[in-house]
C-alpha cells in the first residue's frame, strides 16, 4: 500500500510530477496491499498457463497448411483427450501446489525487499533485472535438472515430467509436485538476489513460463524472435532432451545454451545435427541429379 493519500503527496515526495506509468499505478495499487499485489502472480500464472499455450494446441489439432510443417516431431500427435488429460493435470497441481505457495510465500518477497511504491524502475532498470534473473535461473536450473537425470531423481520425480517424448505447450508445467516446488528455486534466486520492484517480479513471473511454454511447444518455427536472442536453445534443442528420453544426458539447460557447451552436455545434439545436416545434403544433391527438388528440415530426419 503506497504511503500517500493524493497524487499530489507522491509527487511532492518525489520532487517531480509523477509520470503516466506512476499514475496508473498510483491510482490502482494505492489502496491495495503489497500481499494483495503479490497475489496477482496467481491469476497471471492461470492465464499463462492456460491461454500461452492455445495457439500452438490449435495448430497441433488443425493441421494448418504451410505451419504443420515445422512441427519438430511431425510423427507424433496427441488427440483433443490426451491434450486435455495434460492441462487438466496441469491446472490441479497448480491448484493444490502452485496456488497455495503463492500465497503462504508472501514473507519471503518482503524479507528479500520486492518494493511496490513508487518510483517505478525504468525500462533499462527492468531490462537489466531480468536478464540478470533468466542468467541466474538458467544456470540454477541447469544443475538441478541435471541433477534429476540421475537414477534416483527421474524415476522418484523427474520421469512424470518425460511422459511426453513430443511435448506439448500445456507440458511445460507438467511434472511431479515436487519438481514444481524444486525448480521453483532458480526462479526465486533472481529476485533474492537482485531484488527489484513488484511489476518487474511480475513480468518475470510471466515471461519465465512463456519461455517454458516456448521450448515445450514442439514447433520451431523460422520467423520466431527467439531466433535473434544470443543463445537461445528454443523448442528444437530442447525437443532433443525429451526425443531421447529418460536417459539423456544432453541439453539440460533451460534457456541458453551455454552452459550446456561449457560442460560438454550437448555433445550427443551437436553430433546428431552435423549427421542429419549431412543427409540432408546427400539427399539433396541426390534429387538435384535426377531432376527433383528436395525441401525437408532436420526436424523431418529426426522423426524417421
Amino acid at each position: 500500500m503506497l504511503p500517500y493519500e493524493t497524487i499530489q503527496e507522491a509527487s511532492a515526495a518525489l520532487g517531480r510530477n509523477l509520470t503516466t506509468a506512476e499514475t496508473i499505478w498510483f491510482n490502482y495499487s494505492a489502496n491495495k496491499s503489497d500481499y494483495f499485489l503479490y497475489c496477482h502472480n496467481i491469476f497471471f500464472l492461470f492465464v499463462v498457463f492456460s491461454v500461452a499455450p492455445f495457439p500452438l494446441i490449435f495448430i497441433e489439432l488443425a493441421r494448418l497448411a504451410g505451419v504443420d510443417r515445422y512441427k519438430i516431431q511431425p510423427k507424433v500427435r496427441l488427440s483433443r483427450p490426451e491434450i486435455f488429460r495434460c492441462y487438466k493435470d496441469v491446472m490441479r497441481i497448480f491448484l493444490l501446489v502452485v496456488g497455495p505457495l503463492q500465497l503462504v510465500s508472501y514473507p519471503s518477497i518482503e524479507m528479500i525487499g520486492i518494493r511496490a511504491g513508487l518510483p517505478l524502475p525504468s525500462g533499462w532498470e527492468m531490462f537489466a533485472q531480468l536478464l540478470v534473473y533468466f542468467l541466474i535461473e538458467d544456470y540454477t536450473n541447469y544443475w538441478i535438472h541435471r541433477f534429476l537425470h540421475n537414477k534416483w531423481g527421474y524415476e522418484k520425480i523427474h520421469r512424470v515430467h518425460h511422459e511426453y517424448t513430443a511435448p506439448i505447450g500445456y507440458a511445460a508445467p507438467y511434472a511431479h509436485w515436487a519438481e514444481v516446488l524444486i525448480l521453483g528455486i532458480p526462479s526465486f534466486l533472481g529476485p533474492a538476489m537482485v531484488p527489484g520492484h513488484m511489476i518487474t517480479f511480475w513480468l518475470w513471473i510471466s515471461l519465465r513460463n512463456i519461455e517454458a511454454i516456448d521450448t515445450h511447444s514442439g514447433y520451431d518455427f523460422p520467423w520466431s524472435p527467439t531466433k535473434y536472442i544470443p543463445f537461445y536453445g528454443g523448442a528444437e534443442y530442447h525437443d532433443y532432451h525429451h526425443y531421447v528420453g529418460g536417459q539423456s544426458q544432453s541439453n539440460f539447460a533451460s534457456v541458453f545454451t551455454y552452459c550446456d557447451y561449457i560442460y560438454g552436455t550437448d555433445k550427443g545434439y551437436r553430433y546428431q545435427k552435423k549427421i542429419f545436416q549431412k543427409l540432408k545434403g546427400e539427399l539433396k544433391g541426390n534429387g538435384e541429379q535426377n531432376g527433383v527438388s528436395y525441401h525437408f528440415s532436420t526436424q523431418d530426419l529426426k522423426s524417421d
